[in-house]
């Protein structure tokens, strides 16, 4: 289905179709879709474009659209976008009572809403993960005080430390990413229903009801902003990039460690994987798919800012191209600040080989002189 075409007197043809179609990688803001549609329809009812009667039955079809949704049932097909799907199958159910729902909305200030409540709960997600890495950085640090190991720069021995110190810095880290991710999600909880394809909508709908009810802080204050606005995805990918780059600093660490060369640390085995040809290893995978992948969170950075950079205002099509960086994003930094936690909290520290090593190569000379 399209919500286009009155002037268009040829269909469009299926390579355009295929290659501008966004269902494929959008799907995933359905439920966020259906939440902005039923703020929607109340802002409409109470401001006559619905009957109450029609609202009820719109907002009873949108419930069992979520429903199906959950269950993994809803009948996504050959849509245009996400918005496309569920008006699509919103109209097939109540008629044209759900096309009603067209009325004071665009898809550019639609989106817009989608994208940011998404948002707005990955990062709910990902502080979590954050503070739980936080957690077994701590416990570490308490279950080995007194413990002495070499400090480095240059990744050469400088001067003797403790274990306890040299895990708290990356608590250091993580504090930090967690301030930002706060921050971020503080700035993109803006509503921006109502301003419609860009220039605002000529209904009368109460921005702020809408706002409290899908649960922004506030409402957006420019429409031509607001429709074309991606700071706050850019926020959450650089919150992303350097939380990524501060576990691959981690990850560089654990597979240095492991190394025979240093022997401070041991990997659960459960955390751990082998060789096809030598059966003796055991490699620290884990750790370097964490390193690597900092690398690609950098690069959804810099691709959605190379998008951004030349837009004029206000929406653009290229803004279809800041999701799939966003949502892969998403995924990747849940999983590696899930999987860096319990690697871990189930590591073990060889202290009698860290304090060793603090007493090889002249580490106290700064000290002696």
């Amino acid at each position: 289905m399209k919500l286009w075409g009155g002037r268009f007197e040829k269909e469009t043809e299926d390579s355009v179709h295929t290659f501008t179609s966004s269902l494929g990688f959008d799907r995933r803001l359905a439920v966020y879709d259906i939440r902005v549609s039923q703020a929607h329809a109340r802002a409409l009812r109470d401001c006559g474009v619905l009957s109450g009667e029609e609202c009820e039955l719109v907002l009873a079809a949108l419930e069992e659209m979520r429903r199906e949704l959950d269950a993994g049932s809803f009948p996504f097909a050959g849509d245009e976008d996400v918005h496309s799907a569920v008006e699509r199958v919103l109209v097939e159910r109540v008629g044209e009572t759900g096309a009603k729902l067209r009325a004071g909305r665009s898809r550019n200030d639609q989106v817009a809403a989608d994208l940011r409540l998404y948002l707005m709960e990955v990062i709910s997600a990902a502080c979590q993960r954050i503070m739980d890495l936080m957690e077994v950085l701590l416990g570490q640090a308490e279950e080995n005080l007194g413990v002495p190991m070499p400090g480095f720069t240059h990744l050469q021995p400088a001067q003797p430390v403790l274990l306890s110190h040299h895990l708290l810095a990356y608590f250091e880290m993580f504090k930090r990413d967690l301030e930002r991710f706060v921050e971020a999600r503080r700035r993109m909880s803006r509503c921006p229903l109502g301003s419609g394809a860009l220039a605002g909508v000529t209904f009368p709908l109460n921005r702020s009801m809408m706002a409290e009810e899908l649960g922004f802080d506030d409402i957006t204050a420019n429409s031509l902003d607001a429709v074309s606005d991606r700071d706050f995805a850019a926020d959450f990918l650089f919150a992303c990039s350097l939380t990524a780059v501060h576990l691959s600093r981690l990850a560089e660490e654990v597979v240095i460690w492991v190394t025979p060369r240093f022997g401070f640390l041991a990997i659960d085995e459960a955390y751990a994987t082998g060789s096809s040809i030598m059966p003796q290893k055991a490699n620290p995978d884990v750790a370097e798919l964490v390193r690597g992948k900092a690398g690609r969170m950098l690069g959804h950075l810099a691709a959605l800012l190379t998008v951004l950079k030349g837009l004029p205002l206000s929406y653009n099509r290229d803004l279809q191209e800041d999701k799939e960086g966003v949502f892969d994003a998403a995924d990747q930094l849940l999983a590696m600040l899930e999987v860096m936690a319990s690697l871990v909290e189930t590591a073990t520290f060889d202290r009698e080989r860290m304090r060793e090593a603090a007493l090889e190569g002249y580490t106290n000379a700064t000290d002696l002189a």
